[in-house]
């Protein structure tokens, strides 16, 4: 545990506009440009993709909702480990942030490095790719190539640029931010503008012979098998998916400058406008194509690319619809660096937090005199999403992941309830809007989820559960390290 005299603390240098930035820059990523084809796989029609993006992102408001009034009440670095450590004990608070730093910041990390990587080699033709080593270790297939060094490479930039000052990080994820939101902008608005032949009749028609190439068939609509039940449940994770990243803001809380008021503001205006942002951006994707053109997309490409394509009559050996092309890749790129960004001023900050309550290494908990960011938080995040970057088993590990983190998320926000009843009368800047409906309404659609996933893919499930109980050897040893350490002073 940090000794408390002569202790550096952390500066709220991130004002109102970069706490929204910092939502808009972790939740805005690829997911808005890929999900569409999987999600008209799972549910065949426009207005059910429609629904379910809706219904994710008025779910994921619930939650901000509720994180608004936690997040006041406690505007302290780590976010959801705070919540969890006050209302439920610190070996929850532990499993949450060894999840977090073994596969859920640091995996998404290197995905993103990754996603960046493909884009730049996408746009000079493929002339980036090569493969380095290609070895059989005990079975398994490593190979290693340029793109995931040059992933690495950009893990290490952005890194060394949160060890700058917090206010400096803020900056940079604003602008990046606007560059997301103007990419979705050029999407939508050029497939109403510039697309010749789009349609609202589109929006009548159903999948029927989309390739939906590595959709299971359990969850595909019109197969044998199929449930809609099991497939609205699919979508909606694809869709949270989508939205994954709303709560990050909580991360930061200790650096928000005013956080009694622009929590609230940044938590709840930013999941509105990203809700207005994926509903235009998938009534664009549906005006020019049709539901089972969408559904052919290959999973290596993207819905949106393939609407940007369309733009000035189609013709990729004109001009105008090459630099489209050209302009939305770069900008897919940016999308991306500014999600790598976010990722790690965020997550740095739960290793930080976990130190300062001794359930991680020491030097972890330490603030840079010059800059008082977690420097040597944010260098060993960077070693490990670089490794993770370099094994290539990112995806895998995020794909169990995902299952977990909304363990937590309704963990997280079922504390509400906890500190109304132990702290009545504690200092509350927001006060939940509909609680406890909302809250509540967050944790059965939630509850849902969890079973619907371990019912539908229960390897997925499973193993998400094994990768937090992991952890559990090292939150051992580490308390009772310090436990000794306390015994003998």
């Amino acid at each position: 545990m940090i000794p408390e005299t002569n202790k550096i603390t952390l500066v709220r240098g991130l004002g109102l506009l970069a706490a929204i930035s910092i939502i808009i820059g972790n939740v805005v990523g690829t997911g808005v440009f890929l999900k569409a084809r999987v999600m008209t796989c799972n549910l065949g029609s426009p207005e059910w993709v429609l629904i379910a993006w809706i219904a994710a992102g008025v779910l994921s408001l619930a939650g901000a909702l509720t994180y608004a009034e936690l997040s006041a009440m406690k505007p302290e670095a780590g976010g959801e480990y705070i919540f969890l450590r006050d209302a439920y004990g610190k070996i929850w608070s532990f499993l949450y942030g060894w999840m977090l730093i073994f596969v859920g910041k640091t995996g998404a990390q290197a995905s993103v490095a990754v996603v960046f990587a493909i884009g730049l080699n996408d746009f000079l033709d493929g002339t980036l790719k090569r493969t380095l080593v290609s070895q059989n270790i005990f079975g398994y297939q490593f190979e290693l190539t340029s793109l995931q060094v040059i992933a690495v490479m950009m893990i290490v930039i952005f890194t060394t640029i949160n060890c700058a000052s917090v206010a400096l990080s803020g900056r940079i994820a604003t602008v990046l931010t606007f560059v997301k939101i103007i990419l979705i902008a050029f999407v939508g608005v050029g497939a109403f503008v510039w697309v010749t032949g789009g349609t609202f009749g589109n929006f009548s028609l159903m999948n029927t012979g989309g390739a939906c190439e590595g959709v299971s068939e359990s969850v595909k609509y019109g197969s044998a098998s199929y449930n809609f039940i099991s497939g609205f449940g699919a979508a909606m994770l694809g869709a949270l998916w989508g939205y994954d990243g709303w709560n990050n803001l909580t991360l930061v809380a200790g650096e928000i400058q005013k956080p009694e008021k622009n929590i609230p503001i940044a938590l709840i205006g930013g999941t509105v406008a990203i809700i207005i942002l994926y509903t235009f951006v998938h009534l664009a994707y549906f005006y020019v194509l049709d539901p089972t053109t969408i559904a052919s997309v290959s999973k290596d490409s993207s819905v949106a690319k393939e609407v940007v394509s369309r733009f000035f009559g189609g013709d990729m050996q004109t001009f105008a619809t090459g630099f489209a092309v050209a302009l939305f890749t770069v900008g897919l790129m940016l999308s991306s660096i500014g999600t790598l960004h976010t990722s790690i001023l965020t997550g740095a900050r739960v290793p930080y937090a976990m130190a300062q309550d001794g359930l991680m290494f020491e030097p972890m908990g330490r603030l840079s005199e010059g800059t008082r960011v977690p420097v040597i938080a944010l260098v060993v995040q960077g070693i490990w999403a670089s490794l993770l970057a370099l094994s290539g088993s990112f995806d895998t590990l995020t794909d169990y992941v995902i299952f977990g983190s909304w363990i937590f998320y309704a963990l997280a926000t079922s504390s509400v309830f906890v500190f109304r009843r132990k702290y009545p009368d504690a200092v509350r800047p927001y006060r939940a809007f509909g609680y406890p409906i909302v809250p509540i309404l967050f944790l059965l659609v939630a509850g849902f989820l969890l079973i619907n996933t371990i019912i539908s893919a229960p390897t997925q499930a499973f193993a998400g559960i094994f990768l937090i109980l992991a952890g559990l050897p090292v939150y051992y040893y580490l308390t009772r390290r310090n436990n000794s350490g306390a015994s003998r002073n």
